[in-house]
């Protein structure tokens, strides 16, 4: 979910801005998404509500 909401806004932003801005949003999101901790925490996350599902 958190994805998508991040990909709707760099788009609308991107848009605005143009191409250039647009790249620039995309690899900053990427950066923060590939990071190590929130992969980490985003792992941590996933695990507590395919707990809370079951």
């Amino acid at each position: 979910m958190r994805f998508l909401v991040g990909a709707a806004v760099g788009y609308v932003l991107g848009a605005k801005a143009g191409r250039g801005r647009y790249e620039q949003i995309v690899r900053a999101y990427r950066r923060i998404a590939d990071h190590p901790a929130v992969q980490g925490a985003a792992g941590i996350a996933r695990a507590k509500l395919e707990d809370l599902r079951h």
